[in-house]
């Protein structure tokens, strides 16, 4: 025990103000179990930034973005990917590491958003847009990735629209985050109704209450959050645009309106920084566990497969993405 709570302090005084030291003993052997068992299967964890801290902090090897975590992964030498994170991403891992094994720890991570457009919408929004092209956000299944001309993420969606060179698009499935990228271009947006059920839960009369209770509060919201939220925030970024702004501004108080894990994870790094917290957690992504990626690692299942004739387009949508600069 007392090798465990050596290879957990430094993740403890980390996490001293966000998880209480009563914790501690329950969590330190599945810290422990998952390490020897990362060893002894060449395995990395990709940990999602709105994963828990102790998973965050504790076991992760590459934290980031859906995206990110992916590209990472891929330039990795590891045999084994743990997606500590939703389904889709775990596909996108599976899509830029086809030769590896992803694993992710419970099947039923899904995404509300992923889950509000599927290849056949899309086939049907081609029947009656011809010729329009079909910008996707990577949180989505590869299935409709497969369908689509090009992904975007929240960080890049502006740049990747601009560059296709045409009048209008058609951008799915996210209604809000569409919504905040045609007030940044003059390039058509046809969108769908598609929303986060974390994000889409915010208003902007409450970020309005939080202003008056802290007169000097930085507000900084995700783009996949109503209109009225991202009025009135004073940023509007992806979740690394969030992180970003937070850990080189270092404002005295600051209120990031996305999943709340997010606000744990990046206070951990910044512990001068006072975070209000309007806590809407994500319920797919708190299905992962320390236990449950034990499990996984143990067993090496549930394996991420994607059929071969889906995954070839779906890379192409992502790889088209990756190239545009």
């Amino acid at each position: 025990m007392a090798a465990v709570m050596e290879q957990t302090a430094a993740a403890q005084e980390r996490l001293k103000d966000v998880i209480p030291p009563m914790e501690w003993p329950v969590l330190e052997p599945e810290i422990d179990a998952i390490h020897r068992l990362k060893a002894e299967h060449n395995a990395v964890i990709l940990a999602h930034n709105y994963q828990t801290p102790e998973i965050f902090h504790g076991v992760a090897d590459i934290v980031g973005d859906s995206l990110a975590l992916a590209r990472k992964a891929a330039e990795s030498d590891a045999d084994v990917i743990v997606q500590a994170g939703v389904h889709f991403m775990a596909e996108t891992s599976k899509l830029l590491c086809p030769e590896k094994t992803v694993l992710i720890p419970d099947l039923a991570a899904g995404c509300s958003l992923a889950e509000s457009i599927t290849a056949d919408d899309i086939r049907g929004l081609r029947e009656r847009y011809p010729g329009v092209p079909v910008v996707t956000y990577v949180n989505t299944s590869a299935a409709v990735k497969a369908e689509s001309d090009i992904c975007v993420t929240s960080g890049n969606a502006v740049a990747i629209v601009e560059s296709l060179g045409v009048d209008r698009v058609i951008f799915l499935p996210d209604e809000y985050l569409a919504h905040y990228v045609a007030l940044q271009t003059d390039v058509e947006i046809i969108s769908w109704k598609g929303h986060c059920e974390v994000h889409e839960r915010f208003t902007g009369d409450e970020i309005r209450q939080y202003r008056e209770a802290h007169d000097d509060l930085m507000v900084i919201a995700h783009p996949e959050c109503p209109p009225d939220v991202l009025e009135a925030a004073d940023t509007v970024g992806s979740t690394a645009q969030m992180i970003n702004a937070v850990t080189t501004r270092k404002p005295r108080r600051v209120l990031m309106v996305t999943e709340c894990s997010m606000s744990d994870n990046v206070a951990a790094e910044v512990p001068d920084v006072e975070f209000i917290r309007p806590c809407n957690l994500c319920p797919h992504m708190k299905r992962i566990t320390l236990p449950k990626i034990r499990q996984s690692l143990e067993r090496m299942a549930p394996r991420v497969e994607i059929e071969p004739a889906i995954a070839d387009r779906a890379r192409e949508a992502v790889t088209r993405m990756l190239e545009v600069r």
